[in-house]
């Protein structure tokens, strides 16, 4: 029987194997052992076979002779997109933090470098790093070695948020004297500062800085919205998409906590006032998608029409939260009880909360599947989530913890880990793989793959890394 074996009918069964029950510290000790050679021998097998370039896309194959991001990628093709390369880069840092082994730490460079490699010139970053000319899609405008044509940075998907925050985190790791990351962090963060309009808002995209606009609050359209007021370049405006507003606003925080520059905390203000301007009035004092110049809501792409949304608002209210914590200022803080006592009102029957609320009839909208908007969501495409879990209860403890001043604790003591971190030692296989299985779940990128097929995820490796490196890292309760 294998060491790992016998140590978990131990740690389980502690009479399996003929001797007493293992003293709680003692069988602490022996599972944080585990959970140490697990953690190294799954970062070495994911830094030394599944890394291309030092970067990563979010699934593979168990013989890693295929790669999906969102769609088929090439070897020369890393995603930035989480969970792609800044998710797994992060992972490897949180090791680092919890078990000072460097091996944690040349990986998290080597993820870094990459995504230095693949800058944009108009200092963030889009999906995807191409190393070679792509089969499909377009070489981006890099600040060093290939020159395509794409320039334009996003925010979409917390593509460049998550770039950012893992660069600031790993320049820090490196004290500062990594030149290459320490100039690519701080070109990508004034890009960002450059790309605020002045009433805080971000655009979902931009090539530079961004032209003035006036500064006004969100109303309603006086038009018929249904059949007007499309445009072709909606990125350009104003966005809340797919929780933008939290991302940027992680962003800003980690950077003013790393640099202590206070231009990050001014942008952060900045962006808190454009949530209170950005609220729609009563009696729908929710958010939505997107807002043009003159604070309307417009539409996106084909399928995200001007509308209240559940899910952006919810993230609004908890990015409202994050900054007063951090600034102190309470009046970021008005603007929530209006939309929670809102959207306790909206709730579905089964207790989730609706993509959309049509204006005026506050009406669920949803599209069936030629696109057209509808109030029957039986056949909406599945590849977008009209439905959404509900989190007012939970906004409103941190509204009022925040009302006190309370920050909270993200970490978790020991005991509350054990069970999970013995379930991640025990899958982890003998070549330091964590394999899942599909089971027809909706995936980020949505390969098609068939109901059993067996995959390596980034997503799984990190959340099982950051997972032991919590564990790791925690005290045990006395």
């Amino acid at each position: 029987m294998p060491r790992s074996q016998l140590l978990w009918l131990v740690l389980v069964l502690p009479g399996a194997i003929g001797a007493g029950p293992v003293p709680a510290q003692q069988a602490d000790s022996m599972l944080r052992d585990e959970a140490l050679r697990t953690l190294k021998k799954a970062a070495a097998y994911y830094r030394e076979k599944v890394a291309s370039h030092g970067g990563y896309v979010y699934y593979y194959s168990t013989d890693l002779q295929q790669r999906w991001g969102e769609g088929k990628a090439s070897p020369d093709t890393i995603f930035v997109q989480p969970p792609g390369t800044p998710t797994v880069g992060t992972a490897y840092l949180d090791a680092y933090a919890a078990t000072n082994d460097g091996l944690y730490l040349e990986a998290a460079r080597e993820a870094a470098e990459a995504l230095v490699d693949g800058q944009l010139e108009s200092g963030g970053w889009t999906q995807v790093i191409h190393f070679a000319p792509p089969e499909r899609g377009r070489l981006g405008k890099y600040r060093h070695g290939r020159v395509g044509s794409w320039n334009v940075s996003s925010l979409d998907d917390g593509q460049t948020q998550a770039a950012l925050q893992f660069l600031v985190r790993a320049d820090q790791a490196m004290n500062f004297r990594h030149a290459r990351i320490h100039e690519a962090a701080l070109y990508g963060l004034d890009a960002l500062l450059q790309a605020q309009f002045p009433n805080g808002a971000f655009p979902q995209g931009w090539r530079g800085p961004v032209e003035p606009q006036p500064v006004v609050k969100a109303k309603f359209p006086d038009y018929d919205w249904k059949t007007e007021g499309r445009v072709k370049n909606y990125w350009d405006y104003y966005t809340l998409n797919d929780n933008l507003a939290g991302t940027v606003a992680h962003t800003l925080i980690d950077a003013h906590q790393v640099y202590r520059d206070n231009r990050y905390k001014v942008a952060l203000e900045k962006l808190g006032d454009f949530l209170i301007l950005a609220q729609m009035p009563e009696p729908q004092p929710g958010w939505c998608q997107q807002y043009n110049y003159e604070m309307v809501p417009i539409w996106a792409r084909k399928f995200e029409p001007p509308a209240i949304t559940g899910w952006e608002s919810q993230d609004v209210m908890e990015t409202l939260i994050q900054i007063t914590l951090h600034t102190g200022e309470q009046k970021y803080l008005e603007p929530i009880p209006r939309a929670l006592a809102y959207f306790n009102k909206c709730l579905l029957p089964d207790g989730t909360i609706a993509r959309y609320y049509e204006f005026r009839t506050n009406r669920p909208l949803y599209m069936d599947a030629r696109y057209q908007l509808t109030y029957d969501d039986s056949a909406a495409p599945a590849h977008y989530g009209w439905k959404q879990v509900a989190r007012l209860e939970e906004i409103e403890r941190a509204l009022q913890a925040a009302r006190r001043g309370t920050v909270p604790t993200r970490s978790r003591p020991a005991q509350e880990l054990r069970e999970e971190v013995r379930r991640i030692v025990q899958e982890l296989d003998a070549e330091g793989r964590w394999i899942a299985t599909y089971a027809g779940e909706r995936l980020v990128g949505q390969p098609e793959f068939e109901r059993g097929f067996r995959y390596i995820s980034s997503g799984v490796f990190s959340r099982n890394v950051e997972t032991l490196s919590e564990y790791l890292g925690s005290r045990s309760a006395p």
